[in-house]
């Protein structure tokens, strides 16, 4: 009788099925333990836990500051991670800022400025933590005044030179004075006078820099600070290290500060949204977003477009205006760096309308303006400064340089044109509050008056063995400053002695051997791009 029997799974089926089932619960569990016991070991690099048991609040501070440790919670821990370039500072110990005599390289940075005490000094505190040794500060204005002088010249570093008569008629009879390729420049006002004034103070920066045996020179404004993104920790230093030894000049591409709001006080701490440079974004981004990102103004920029330059300090090195640096004898090997840059504050403040105005004595007048400034924005700025009323001067300031728009922000931020920088603002935030807690400002004022009082007191002395001699020499300095076109005159007479020279000069130079002064250069308009969108 044929029976029916229940289907069953052969033997070997089975036991395969078995171990497929072992293996695959058995893999994730072993994964897992094997994961667990390489970060208990401390083999795994965690970017999330790498935060966690930093006790200070920049990471690279020295444990034993005088700012006030705190543990870093997780809101900072997220919002560090979301900006993905949280700053470390490895030349900040302390408040002294004291490097070792050895220590390399060595980095010199020189300015001309009439700015302040309360700009100047957080700008050189800022570049003393990303590794900047000393300052060759050429004062005038502000700057010059004698309790602002006597404070700077007490800051280890920094050296002060003042715009004197003695100085100009040195520099009447220095070598670039009486050379062709900053000649162009020379008798013009305003930007034109403080182009040259600068080419002239780097050519002295230079030999300075070399008695104080420095290996690099930078020429910078105290409205602009270096961001050295792209080096191994936020440091300056670090990024000149890593430059090959054939290299002469680093080209620092330079970004424009996109403001937000009309009242900003202080822009190194309240700016953090900056528009890129050219060389940092792609040409088919740059062209295609140009007339959103320039808003109705005469250029993507304000401002100059081609950066700020560090040289090596070497045998024949000169200056090529302020923006770049050049060599007698040969022609400087350049790179630009792809990261780093110099973040430049422009009109970041309203009342920069009107000192810059106030700095300049030209007709507001379209032709008249051409021979005084070089850019076009600075031109129009400077019209609407000295023509409109104080209503107007607002509804232009907003209009033409304050970001209020946030969807075109976004858009501008996710497309790559504009970005947000946090570290300088961050560095001054905790380094102002630093520096004042530390007594690093008040000991630095209580030093400069101290001088101040003594040199104050010898002046004192002096004066009353000898007042009338004073007394003539104030009047023979009045009737020489009453015309400032005699004083001019005068220093033509200086540059008189050495026509022939100059003259010679001329003639010996060639194409190739000549390379005229680099000048604030707007960066590349529509009108240059053949593409179409």
């Amino acid at each position: 009788m044929a029976g029916s029997y229940p289907y069953r799974i052969p033997p070997q089926q089975n036991g395969m099925a078995s171990k497929i089932l072992l293996l695959l619960t058995a893999l994730p569990l072993t994964l897992a333990l094997f994961a667990f016991v390489l970060q208990w070991r401390g083999g795994l690099n965690d970017p999330a836990g790498r935060w966690a048991g930093d006790s200070n609040k920049f990471p690279g501070m020295s444990t034993d500051s005088p700012s006030n440790g705190h543990s870093v919670t997780g809101s900072d821990c997220s919002d560090r991670l979301a900006q993905s370039a949280s700053p470390t500072f490895p030349y900040y110990r302390g408040w002294t800022f004291e490097f070792a005599a050895d220590t390399r390289p060595k980095i010199c940075i020189t300015t001309s400025t009439s700015a302040g005490l309360d700009q100047i000094l957080p700008w050189i505190y800022y570049h003393k933590v990303i590794g900047v040794t000393n300052f060759l500060l050429f004062v005038e204005g502000k700057a010059a005044a004698a309790n602002t002088s006597a404070i700077l010249e007490n800051i280890p570093g920094v050296k002060v030179v003042h715009r004197t008569k003695d100085l100009e008629e040195k520099q009447a009879k220095s070598r670039i004075w009486n050379e062709t390729w900053l000649s162009s420049f020379f008798f013009r006002p305003c930007n034109y006078e403080l182009f040259v004034k600068q080419s002239l103070n780097m050519e002295m920066a230079i030999v300075m820099a070399r008695e104080f045996n420095m290996d690099w020179i930078i020429h910078l404004d105290t409205d602009e600070l270096l961001h050295p993104a792209g080096a191994r920790e936020y440091s300056l230093r670090q990024l000149l290290l890593d430059v090959p030894k054939n290299v002469d000049m680093v080209v620092f591409p330079n970004y424009e500060s996109a403001i937000e709001r009309d009242d900003i006080k202080e822009p190194f701490s309240e700016v953090s949204m900056f528009k890129k440079n050219y060389d940092h974004v792609t040409k088919e981004t740059y062209f295609g977003l140009y007339k959103e990102a320039t808003r109705g103004n005469p250029n993507y920029f304000l401002t100059y477009g081609n950066g700020k330059a560090a040289a090596r300090v070497q045998d024949h090195l000169r200056p090529n205006g302020a923006h770049r640096w050049h060599n007698y004898m040969k022609s400087p090997n350049e790179i630009k760096l792809e990261e780093a840059a110099v973040l430049h504050y422009t009109y970041s403040k309203f009342s920069d309308l009107t000192s810059r105005r106030d700095r300049c004595g030209c007709k507001p007048t379209k032709e008249d303006v051409k021979r005084c400034f070089m850019l076009e924005f600075d031109r129009s700025a400077f019209i609407i400064a000295s023509t409109a009323t104080e209503e107007e001067m607002h509804h232009w300031y907003r209009d033409r340089i304050v970001w209020t728009d946030k969807d075109l922000n976004l858009k501008l931020i996710r497309k790559g044109l504009l970005t947000r920088i946090y570290a300088p603002m961050s560095v001054f935030q905790v380094i102002v509050q630093g520096l004042k807690e530390a007594g690093v400002f008040s000991n630095a004022l209580a030093s400069g008056h101290a001088v101040l009082e003594k040199s104050m007191s010898k002046e004192k002395f002096l004066s009353s063995m000898s007042d009338s001699s004073r007394t003539n020499s104030s009047v023979a300095q009045a009737v020489e400053n009453k015309d400032g076109d005699k004083h001019q005159a005068k220093l033509m007479e200086k540059v008189g002695e050495g026509e022939m020279q100059a003259a010679t000069r001329k003639l010996l130079e060639t194409s190739i051997h000549t390379v005229m002064a680099v000048p604030p250069l707007a960066p590349p308009s529509l009108d240059v791009y053949t593409g179409s969108f």
